[in-house]
């Protein structure tokens, strides 16, 4: 028995797009499976949860099934949860296990993520840039740590640097700061998701040296004049005293092809497979449809119609896809069996109707 499940961040569209988006899309692969799915609990995130649902599945704080496979269920329809549990109210915890799989180790302390990223002004408040986007290189990053380092240490802080894009904090005394990821405050006003404690005051004199430090850095003048936004500020996420223990999910390979493969090479049958495909995720959280389209259609041709095929042949005795956009989190289950319900046609309707339905049944 070979069991996959796909994680697949923001294969939800967003509902006033999700016609448009459906006219433009040829997924005859990725329609069969949503078509002929069972559809589990589907979990409604509030407006201003400060993570987004896919990041509660990496940090193991969703685990919900799929409801089992009936020739009867003709309605398929989802069963919605719209409480808020704690784990929404702040970040995962996971800054340890950012620093392990950068090869970094502490014996003790509290210690947060710090990431460069740049915040630029909208009409009347501050909006989060996605730092994917900055393209900060290695040797730029080096230098602005060096400010901020400096700066952390005038205030009492330790700062270490991880990678261009994750540096990290020890703040011993700022156990009860609620923080939130960069890719859930991404796109929003910043007042919103910015960390709130009884220490949050220190954070912001923190944010504001470093801010000012940055504001006429020579990288910052060189990156303007080249075109590029400049890095202006840092952001707090996490929070933890030890390393979490998170569920096994993997990055996908490159095909679906080459993970069939391995169930096929693998000694022990009955293998269960995590993985996630974070395609469409940069697009979203961008608003940049277009390349959300494009990366669809990279899914479809590399894993979709090739995990129906597998599932016909076998190959593959269970596949759950875990979708979900920015509030709105729920899995689709199939079985060789699935492909089987002729009454169900291969339609993508329940994936774009979803948001719709949901918003209904929780008002």
């Amino acid at each position: 028995m070979s069991h996959l499940e796909i994680i697949l961040p923001f294969a939800i569209p967003p509902a006033p797009l999700a016609r448009d988006l459906q006219r433009e899309l040829t997924v005859p692969g990725y329609s069969t499976l949503i078509g002929k799915a069972t559809i589990g609990t589907t979990e409604v995130f509030e407006d201003f949860s400060r993570r987004l649902p896919h990041e509660t599945v990496l940090a193991g704080h969703f685990a919900m099934e799929s409801r089992a496979d009936t020739a009867g269920d003709l309605l398929n329809l989802p069963e919605i949860v719209s409480n808020q549990p704690d784990h929404q109210r702040s970040s995962p915890k996971d800054t340890h296990n950012k620093m392990r799989a950068l090869g970094l180790t502490v014996d003790q302390g509290l210690w947060f993520t710090l990431h460069p990223v740049h915040i630029h002004i909208a009409r009347d408040h501050l909006v989060l840039s996605d730092h994917r986007r900055l393209m900060l290189s290695e040797a730029d990053a080096r230098l602005l740590f060096r400010d901020a380092e400096l700066i952390s240490s005038e205030l009492g802080k330790t700062l270490i640097y991880g990678d261009a894009q994750h540096w990290f904090l020890r703040a011993d005394d700022w156990q009860d700061m609620c923080t939130a990821t960069p890719d859930a405050a991404c796109g929003h006003n910043v007042d919103i998701w910015m960390p709130k404690g009884t220490q949050e005051r220190a954070w912001r004199k923190l944010q504001n040296e470093i801010q000012m430090q940055w504001h006429s850095h020579p990288v910052n003048q060189e990156r303007e004049s080249q075109g590029h936004k400049p890095v202006n500020s840092v952001w707090l996420s996490g929070g933890s005293t030890q390393a979490m223990t998170l569920p096994a999910i993997t990055a996908g390979p490159a095909h679906c092809k080459e993970l069939i493969k391995e169930f096929t090479n693998d000694p022990a049958p009955g293998k269960n497979y995590r993985i996630i495909l974070d395609h469409l995720l940069e697009p979203a959280l961008n608003s940049d449809w277009a390349e959300w389209l494009t990366q669809m259609q990279i899914l479809e041709q590399d894993w979709f119609t090739p995990a129906v095929a597998a599932l016909r042949s076998r190959e593959l005795d269970r596949l759950v896809l875990t979708v979900s956009d920015a509030s709105l989190l729920t899995q689709f289950s199939l079985t060789p069996w699935s492909l089987k319900k002729f009454w169900r046609k291969n339609s993508l309707d329940t994936l774009f109707t979803l948001p719709i339905s949901s918003t209904t049944n929780t008002a």
